[in-house]
């Protein structure tokens, strides 16, 4: 017991329970970080799902979500847990606990080592790895999610601009247009009267002279 309760103060964050319509826990899943570890990395101790609830995608969603946290909480590198020998070779680990064959394989899980006589009846184990380094909630992820993000958002921008700024030029080219048609009619008017005043101008001249 003293086990347990040392996780749930150490790592409360990676400890969650399944429940049902009636508010009765049917699952949970346990896990810590390995604090003497050269990298950070979590250790999955404990998952089970009642059996009435077994087959929902119960121990699925417990895992990914201790698995989210120990990335979010701890930059975990990468999250292990440990099988019987015996279970992977008969293929009969419970399906609340995985499943190895198919399972583990589909939550990423791959065969790290063989730890000897790891189980208190001296059965080996299979040391299974997780890589996280790809979590997308992995903090250098997260910086570069969010620069691609930043980056679409000028890109989007950059469209909204350039549809304005066409629509503005092609308003002013048709104004021009508009405007140099109106311009023949008045400019031939001008250019009469000026003629006109222009002679006037110049009779008046030789008059006064």
């Amino acid at each position: 017991m003293k086990y347990y309760f040392y996780h749930i103060l150490s790592w409360p964050q990676l400890l969650y329970v399944a429940e049902d319509s009636n508010k009765k826990i049917v699952g949970y899943v346990l896990a810590k970080m390995e604090e003497e570890a050269q990298e950070s990395h979590g250790h999955i101790t404990s998952l089970a799902v009642l059996r009435s609830h077994r087959k929902l995608g119960l121990a699925t969603r417990l895992m990914r979500a201790a698995e989210n946290d120990m990335v979010e909480c701890f930059d975990s590198e990468y999250v292990s847990l440990h099988v019987r020998k015996s279970n992977r070779a008969a293929g009969s680990i419970p399906a609340h606990v995985l499943g190895i064959r198919h399972r583990t394989e589909t939550l990423g899980f791959k065969v790290h080592d063989i730890e000897k006589k790891y189980y208190a009846d001296d059965e080996d184990a299979y040391d299974m790895r997780k890589d996280l380094k790809t979590h997308p909630r992995k903090r250098k992820n997260k910086g570069e999610a969010a620069l691609v993000e930043q980056l679409e958002e000028q890109v989007s921008q950059l469209e909204k601009m350039t549809v304005k700024v066409t629509a503005d030029a092609e308003a002013a080219a048709a104004a021009a247009e508009e405007d140099e048609g109106t311009g023949k009619e008045g400019g031939v008017d001008q250019y009469a009267e000026s003629k006109d005043g222009g002679d006037g101008s110049k009779k008046a001249k030789k008059k006064k002279k």
